[in-house]
């Protein structure tokens, strides 16, 4: 079979490599192995399954789970027989997860464990159409006749007469049928499916294959959401593509330990891992003597001068080289090790990574490679390589890939990857793509003389103040954000007078400081208002403030006692802040700025 469907291309790759390992997730304490022969096995026995329950050619499939290896065997089946996978964040609500089965028309509902079957029972109800709830964890006898597990299903398929039908399906589908409804993170209001077919998500891969070398040797650390498809490319379709090994991270809060453990190759990320990497070093490096200090200073300096030959490609001065060698031992040896010792490089992606934390990674030998897409792009458009890099852009746009300016400034896209709509929702189609074929992002950003793209703002979120200045407020909050002691931001202002900003500290950093201060508190509300914390805050934004123009700086700001997560709907899954919903939560507080 050519590579011409998901399911076809994964076959491909597993008679290919056979034994070897395709994924590691962690046991009981202990990463184990699953074969590419294994994960076929189960693949088929599934989607075999899937047809002893009636699931026919283009029904939806809804899939609420953890990244884990039963993730993919579920995609790679419902893909496999023509069907559609509807991935559904493991952090949404009941009454988000109600909205998407019933948009999509899901007939059944896959879920990972006890927590997400709760949310399924709970909606079950309110759902019409949805025929069968199939879980990945074994769980008791359940009085929901309509409730099965992973296993019992695969047990289905295996004893099915439906080998020949399985077949049939496969060869059935087409590149340019339906194979995913991604939900946008709604970050502007109710999430719209983005309708992507088996070639979108190929021809992805095919372009990644011809930019960046990896291959059977490599691993990869997989922890964002598979449900997302920066993660659904980078850490699991191009992988598949290119025959590297994934591992999955426990969680979010388990990545550093577990990069230690797996010593991937490469990860993707968003840029909030890197910021917090960055904050630790700096942590670790403020906490040192003054000597550690000094050899860190010497180092990084070192690190720098390296970086701009690495660049621009030149061979570096044989004494640089000579202090390289002695920093790299001293200092950059011991930050690559904690994130495995065998990194080739990160990718960045979901959202705009500061330029100060990229210049300082690589300064100390570690890459970061940015680049930028988006849902409806399934989702690569440009990326940073190694024989194309520049620090503060996202990147050359990847091949078959075209990228063009609009007059107001807006990036417009064309190529093989671009969505085919959204569904059932053909006017917002028709607004987002263009008669000519270009993709509308809503993003703002400029292409260089050299070809490299670079992203000012998103189109929706720049702020225009009262005084008619436009202000592009991401830029500001990762400025902010690099400081060790800000965990979040959002900055406020449209049609205001002056910019004012929301600052969410690090909470253990601010309990140490209070100790060293002596300061008494009952909670945290009453800490972030003692006046030493607000001018402590107050000096950071200061610092900032210099670097900007005055129409951009920030004049009132308010510390507040919560950072804002995925669970309170502060934040998309990429870990976006969604603005209207902090402005509508903190909107005494913004609007008091304003008040004469």
């Amino acid at each position: 079979m050519d590579d011409k469907t998901i399911g076809s291309m994964f076959l491909n790759r597993a008679e290919r490599y056979g034994a070897r390992t395709l994924f590691k997730v962690k046991r009981n304490g202990q990463y184990m192995d699953i074969s590419w022969t294994e994960t076929a096995r189960a693949v088929k026995e599934f989607a075999m399954g899937l047809l002893e329950a009636g699931i026919k050619h283009g029904d939806r499939v809804a899939l609420l789970s953890e990244n884990r290896p039963e993730w993919a065997f579920a995609d790679l089946a419902i893909l496999s027989i023509g069907a559609v996978n509807v991935p559904i964040y493991a952090t949404n609500t009941p009454k988000q997860v109600e909205y998407i089965i019933n948009n999509s028309a899901s007939r059944i509902l896959i879920v990972s464990n006890e927590k997400q079957i709760k949310k399924a029972l709970e909606i079950r109800p309110n759902c019409p159409l949805l025929e069968k709830i199939v879980i990945f964890d074994e769980i008791g006898q359940t009085d929901y006749p309509m409730v099965c597990t992973f296993k019992e299903t695969c047990a289905s398929g295996a004893k099915s007469s439906k080998e020949a039908l399985f077949k049939q399906r496969m060869e059935a589908v087409k590149p340019q049928e339906l194979a995913s409804i991604i939900y946008t993170s709604g970050t502007t209001g109710d999430p719209k499916g983005v309708m992507l077919i088996h070639d979108n998500f190929l021809s992805n891969c095919r372009s990644v294959q011809q930019i960046l070398p990896i291959g059977e040797d490599d691993v990869c650390l997989s922890f964002l959401p598979l449900s997302h498809s920066f993660e659904r490319m980078a850490g699991y379709y191009v992988p598949i593509y290119q025959g590297v090994t994934i591992a999955y991270a426990e969680s979010i809060d388990t990545v550093r330990d577990n990069l230690k453990e797996i010593k991937p190759t490469f990860m993707a990320s968003v840029p909030r891992i890197y910021e917090k990497f960055y904050a630790a070093v700096l942590e670790n490096v403020k906490s040192g003597s003054p000597t550690k200090q000094k050899i860190f200073d010497w180092s990084f300096r070192v690190g720098r001068a390296m970086s701009g030959y690495k660049i621009a490609k030149k061979n570096p001065p044989a004494l640089l080289g000579l202090k390289y060698k002695i920093a790299d031992a001293l200092v950059f040896k011991k930050i690559k090790e904690n994130v495995g010792g065998r990194l080739k490089y990160f990718v960045s992606g979901g959202a705009p990574l500061a330029q100060e934390i990229n210049e300082f990674f690589h300064a100390l030998g570690v890459t970061i490679l940015e680049g930028y897409g988006l849902t409806e792009t399934s989702p690569v458009l440009t990326t940073n390589t190694d024989k194309h890099f520049k620090f503060g852009t996202v990147g050359k746009p990847v091949p078959d890939v075209t990228i063009k300016i609009a007059p107001d400034g807006e990036i417009l896209a064309k190529g093989p990857n671009i969505m085919v709509g959204y569904f059932n929702k053909p006017e917002d189609s028709a607004e987002a793509l263009d008669k000519d074929g270009f993709f509308h992002t809503g993003d703002i950003g400029v292409i260089d003389e050299d070809g490299f793209l670079k992203i000012t703002d998103r189109k929706k979120d720049i702020i225009v103040t009262a005084g008619g200045k436009n202000v592009a407020p991401q830029n500001i909050e990762n400025m902010l954000k690099s400081d060790p002691l800000i965990a979040n931001v959002m900055v406020h202002g449209d049609k205001r007078k002056f910019l004012s900003a929301l600052v969410a500290p690090e909470f253990e950093k601010l309990k140490v400081f209070a100790a060293e201060k002596g300061i008494e508190y009952n909670s945290m509300s009453d800490l972030v208002k003692d006046e030493r914390v607000v001018k402590l805050i107050s000096e950071r934004i200061e610092a900032v403030n210099k670097e900007l123009a005055k129409y951009e700086s920030i004049k009132k700001f308010a510390v507040i006692d919560k950072d804002f997560t995925m669970e309170s709907g502060e934040l998309t899954p990429t870990l976006k802040v969604k603005r209207k919903v902090v402005s509508a939560k903190y909107k005494d507080i913004l609007d008091s700025f304003y008040k004469e």
